[in-house]
């Protein structure tokens, strides 16, 4: 049996910087299950000793001290919070004090500078490339496709449509999608549509086996989710990628954390959102 202990992830914000740190920590600790509970908006000393009582409540419960991973700004807050009978990590204090002795600057200790709806270039930025993508998924629209950084193609089902919102969502890239169907192997070529546009896409491609598990599920019983039909548009779809001189990747075994990330590297796309 693997050793299961309770994690609080605790922010005067959204908890997303906690989470995605606390949570990336955490990870390294296979054998340990974790139970994972943020505690967002905590920004009054009352809401911080309410966030105690939660911790100390689990502790007891669990009968193993809770961890804490603070993203806090206000030190009074986190010192009520670091009185909880718990593991207390500090990651401003972890991070941010070596930062400031090194800089020789003293850090702006401000609520919210990492998610600030006010920094109006980085929201619009997120919020134009997130409308975008979903005017152009799955060939929808073909309108300013020439204004895309970047048109993922495969066949469907193979991860396009959340690769896409990732990528403008986290980095505020403008990417479409479009699908190659039976008809663009018939004639061994890509859509007329994308031709002129061949720079600027990547491909993503996908193991037959698992193609037709996530098939089967939207459309059981159909032609479309036969394991024959799945090998051969997988197949069909990479010659034509190789044909063409398009990159891919097999989006099997990764995470749209993964997929994203490795495309914006490759094809050297410009990062609009921090």
């Amino acid at each position: 049996m693997s050793e299961q202990r309770t994690a609080f992830f605790v922010s005067d914000r959204t908890g997303i910087t906690a989470e995605m740190l606390g949570h990336s920590l955490l990870t390294q600790f296979e054998s340990v299950r974790f139970q994972e509970v943020t505690l967002p908006f905590v920004d009054t000393v009352d809401k911080a000793r309410e966030a105690v009582r939660q911790i100390n409540e689990r502790t007891a419960s669990d009968g193993v001290r809770s961890l804490v991973i603070s993203t806090l700004v206000n030190t009074e807050i986190a010192q009520v919070v670091s009185g909880a009978n718990a593991l207390f990590l500090d990651c401003f204090e972890i991070f941010v004090s070596p930062l400031e002795k090194e800089l020789g600057v003293r850090a702006a200790h401000a609520i919210g500078l990492s998610h600030n709806a006010n920094d109006f270039v980085n929201y619009h930025h997120r919020i134009e490339s997130v409308n975008y993508a979903l005017s152009h998924d799955d060939g929808v629209s073909t309108r300013d496709l020439n204004e895309s950084d970047i048109i993922l193609v495969g066949v469907s089902r193979c991860g396009k449509t959340p690769t896409c919102l990732y990528l403008a969502m986290q980095y505020g890239v403008r990417a479409a999608n479009y699908p190659l169907v039976p008809e663009d192997f018939s004639i061994r070529q890509l859509p007329e549509q994308l031709r002129p546009l061949r720079k600027r896409l990547y491909g993503l491609t996908i193991r037959p086996e698992r193609l037709q598990q996530i098939r089967t599920e939207r459309r059981p019983g159909s032609t479309y989710a036969t394991l024959a039909n799945c090998e051969f548009e997988v197949r069909e779809a990479e010659t034509l990628m190789r044909q063409e001189g398009i990159p891919f990747l097999d989006a099997t075994s990764k995470s749209v954390e993964e997929l994203a990330t490795t495309i914006l590297h490759e094809a050297k796309l410009l990062r609009r959102v921090y």
